[in-house]
């Protein structure tokens, strides 16, 4: 049992709630149970020490990072991805993460201005949907745009001056390969990253509510595409 929280093993796990040691060793934290995996047994002290929660599940796994290249995904020629730009808050790319593999999607891409997707907090959002689907890291968003739209892929950015997304999907705009852009939880997209995408969609609000939140937004045009391409057979 390992009963020291100042022991080298348990600094070197708890050091990993910060991003740069995460991306110096290449290494994250979850807190989850796994098969096959070495198990030591740890005080409470030592678990709190190491869990960055107030009431740790109980397990934690020191895991190695397994991002996606962009040429790895590009190859598959995905049909639905979610790009994640500027998107700083780890609940929100967590949460649609999780969205994107509820809804089918193929990859979800996060740009180097956005959240590091092995961030604990954006790690638990996912509830475990971050293994489940592929996930990019760090790529630029003007390149990664034009490459995706090289494989004869719509890209749709996620803004209050678009056009309404019940009419997008009359268009049919909805039923090929789309990329769908998000932006930034306070700012949203500027309009040079507006002017990347093919066409700008609000999702409408018929009630009293101000806005919808970014995943909550990001859920609907997800399920929308959805919806779009498995009707017309994909």
């Amino acid at each position: 049992m390992i009963d020291n929280p100042r022991s080298p093993r348990v600094r070197a796990a708890a050091k990993l709630a910060k991003k740069n040691q995460r991306a110096e060793t290449g290494l994250f934290l979850i807190e989850a149970s796994g098969a096959g995996l070495r198990i030591e047994t740890v005080t409470d002290a030592v678990l709190e020490t190491i869990a960055d929660t107030v009431t740790p599940q109980g397990v934690v796994a020191v895991c190695r990072q397994f991002p996606m290249a962009l040429d790895e995904l590009l190859a598959t020629r995905p049909r639905l991805v979610a790009v994640l730009e500027e998107v700083r808050d780890p609940g929100n790319a967590g949460t649609i993460i999780r969205v994107a593999d509820a809804a089918g999607a193929d990859a979800v891409i996060l740009t180097g201005s956005s959240v590091d997707v092995f961030n604990p907090k954006v790690v638990r959002a996912t509830t475990g949907s971050l293994f489940h689907l592929p996930v990019v890291v760090g790529v630029p968003l003007a390149a990664t745009l034009e490459r995706l739209r090289g494989l004869g892929t719509r890209i749709l950015a996620a803004d209050v001056s678009g056009d309404d997304l019940l009419a997008v999907r009359s268009d049919g705009h909805l039923d090929g390969p789309t990329a769908w852009l998000f932006g930034n939880e306070a700012r949203g997209l500027t309009d040079e990253q507006l002017a990347l995408a093919d066409r700008a969609v609000i999702v409408p609000i018929y009630g009293r509510a101000e806005s919808l939140n970014l995943a909550t937004a990001a859920a609907v045009c997800l399920y929308e595409s959805a919806f779009a391409q498995r009707a017309h057979g994909r």
